[in-house]
């Protein structure tokens, strides 16, 4: 965090302190779990769905916290900013650091997209990271908490942030985009992930459009080509648009694509990156990705139109792309054991789309082994929040493995009938059963494992079915009583 006096953050907040207080003592970190305090720290109060920060208050002055945003004096502990609203407070907070950091020569760059947004704010921070000081959310810090909590890691030496943002309804990203306002933002596909509560794809577009919505005259938004809901976007924005594709060439000025898409016995893929720039198209580059998964491409192509936007020179760019990997756990995560079982570990969250992409990489991997009597396995649970389409969406889902040709699907939650019912439906010969919890599911897979077999684990957040990959991974039992271990639960959209 750039250090700010607590006397100048009271008086941004409009506020008096509460308790005796140096004023001129720096704020040099935000933090929101007492736990986390260091010397210097700001503790934001919050108020939670079992705990409340005012309890901890105390305890974040004994780790060395200087000040607090509160909703109230807590007496016997340290300096309290009172306000209406810690969290609120937090963002201006959040927001006078992007201003300190703009004037310094700070660009911010900003994603949202309904899947993929993590994986690919990860290789965009890899791609900064090779021009200059670079910050990025760990995980998926991308709402109210998140995003400030992110951007107070800037220094006055940092000439990048990456700012990952989600929503849960209309007008969540336009709030986030007065905490961080971008200079570039990237829209990556218009999905399903959260239908149930948006009401439809194109309500999700309205939200996810709130982005590009904010950028200035001399901005520029990265556009994906190849969804219709995101392309229609352009005319949202005063900024200027670049066009990103993985299916060919947009016909417009300025645009990043792929093609000759080929990937390796793991999924990896290389493809051919190409770029135009008013017009002048470069010389095709042979790019190869250290991630599995097709739809990684379309992630990186994001990426790199996202850093060239920000002025990253096209050879830095290239020459960082191979070794950018995920930073964030269990997406598309490759674990081998020794007796050649592949567990594919991408258990972070899952929506129809992401949970497609998923089973065509692994159909890929499995492609490759089949030689050798391989059995490729699907360890699928549930998709939250789709509303009404659920019952249809998991059904969907089960079927889809089966034509993807897995062999054996093990369905978890609430959900796994209709899943192990789609899967049947097909009349592939496919094997679908539930498993009652995650420790059935362990031992249904690791009972029938043979040498080279694959496995993919996924289902949104809530299922926590990481422990199941891990468990299977490492040919160990789960841990029954574990449960989601992410800060922010299930994540926005």
């Amino acid at each position: 965090m750039i250090p700010v006096p607590v006397g100048e953050l009271a008086g941004l907040l409009g506020v008096r302190i509460a308790g005796e207080v140096a004023a001129a003592v720096p704020v040099t970190g935000l933090v929101v779990d007492s736990r986390q305090v260091v010397p210097g720290s700001l503790f934001v109060a919050l108020p939670g769905e079992h705990v409340d920060g005012h309890d901890y208050v105390a305890a974040a002055f004994d780790r060395g916290a200087v000040a607090a945003l509160t909703a109230r004096s807590v007496p016997d502990t340290g300096p309290c900013l009172v306000v209406d609203d810690p969290l609120v407070a937090a963002g201006r907070v959040a927001r006078d650091q992007i201003e300190r950091g703009v004037r310094g020569g700070l660009a911010v760059a900003a994603i949202t997209g309904s899947a993929g947004k993590t994986s690919t704010k990860d290789l965009l921070a890899q791609l900064l990271e090779a021009a200059g000081p670079t910050v990025a959310p760990a995980g998926n810090l991308n709402n109210e908490i998140g995003v400030p909590l992110t951007v107070c890691r800037i220094d006055r030496q940092t000439r990048y942030l990456v700012a990952e943002m989600g929503a849960r309804g209309i007008g969540h990203i336009a709030y986030l985009c007065t905490i961080a306002p971008p200079q570039v933002a990237a829209v990556l596909n218009v999905g399903t992930a959260h239908v149930g509560e948006f009401g439809g794809r194109e309500q999700i577009a309205v939200a996810k459009g709130e982005i590009v919505e904010a950028l200035p005259p001399a901005g520029t938004a990265v556009l994906n080509a190849d969804d219709p809901l995101v392309w229609a976007m352009r005319s949202r924005t005063r900024a200027g648009i670049v066009a990103t594709s993985v299916v060919g060439a947009p016909s417009v000025d300025d645009a990043v694509w792929a093609g000759e898409i080929v990937a390796d016995p793991l999924g990896r893929c290389t493809f051919t990156l190409t770029e135009r720039w008013s017009g002048q198209t470069s010389a095709p580059r042979r790019v190869r990705l250290g991630l599995s998964g097709r739809h990684h491409v379309a992630n990186a192509v994001a990426a790199v139109a996202t850093a060239r936007a920000l002025g990253v020179p096209l050879d830095t760019v290239v020459a960082a792309l191979p070794t950018a990997l995920p930073r964030s756990r269990w997406r598309m995560e490759l674990s081998e054991r020794a007796d050649g079982v592949l567990i594919v570990n991408d258990a972070y969250n899952a929506n129809p789309e992401s949970m497609r992409a998923a089973l065509d990489t692994v159909a890929g991997v499995l492609a490759e082994r089949t030689s050798s009597g391989a059995v490729g396995w699907a360890v699928l649970g549930d998709m939250l929040e789709l509303g009404g389409s659920a019952a249809a969406d998991h059904r969907a889902l089960g079927a889809y493995a089966a034509q993807r040709g897995l062999d054996r699907v093990v369905a978890v939650g609430a959900f796994a009938d209709e899943v192990v019912a789609g899967a049947q439906s097909t009349g592939s010969g496919v094997s679908a059963e539930v498993a009652v919890d995650r420790e059935d599911a362990v031992r249904r897979v690791r009972d029938g494992l043979a040498p080279g077999d694959v496995v993919l684990v996924k289902a949104s957040r809530g299922l926590a079915l990481e422990t199941v990959a891990t468990a299977l991974a490492a040919a160990a039992p789960v841990d029954p009583d574990s449960g989601p271990s992410d800060e922010q639960g299930e994540g926005s959209a």
